[in-house]
């Protein structure tokens, strides 16, 4: 594999103007059951509490790309074989993260489960204005909550295709 690298700005525009985003998001469970969410401060779905997650570059491995994002959203490192893959989901927005109008998002989520043997303390960062621990049921009941973040909270069949 080539080496993987972020797109310049007018790179990663033309590309969200034109395909599909493939990412990651990730689900860190700790002891009690409560999942991390962060409040997020872009778009798209900026003012919404978000699982932690984030693009796969071009010539990056799953695994890597992983690691990377994990590191990068809460501090953390943990491999991808220490996580269960939950899925494929597909998330459309009609905002962008240069909020441009005309053109929205739209990904290809990998999302992973990781269960975490103890809670810990992760910051809030550039991408998130709080983080947060809150029980699936909490997730689901949130106005505030990204619909596409209680997606992964209820049965397949419920949420839309």
């Amino acid at each position: 594999m080539s080496s993987s690298r972020p797109l310049s700005a007018d790179q990663f525009r033309f590309v969200v103007q034109h395909t599909p985003l493939v990412s990651i998001d990730l689900l860190l469970v700790d002891p009690a059951g409560a999942v991390l969410v962060g409040l997020r401060n872009n778009e798209p779905a900026r003012g919404s509490w978000f699982v932690p997650g984030g693009v796969i570059f071009k010539g990056e491995r799953l695994a890597a790309a992983f690691g990377r994002i994990l590191t990068a959203e809460t501090g953390l490192s943990r491999a991808m074989s220490e996580a269960e893959h939950v899925g494929v989901f597909e998330h459309f927005y009609d905002t962008n993260r240069f909020t441009e109008p005309g053109y929205g998002t739209h990904y290809v989520v990998n999302t992973f489960r990781l269960a975490l043997a103890s809670r810990p303390e992760i910051a809030a960062d550039d991408q998130h204005r709080a983080m947060k621990w809150m029980m699936p049921e909490e997730i689901i009941a949130a106005a505030d909550v990204h619909p596409n973040t209680q997606a992964y909270f209820r049965p397949r069949s419920a949420t839309p295709a």
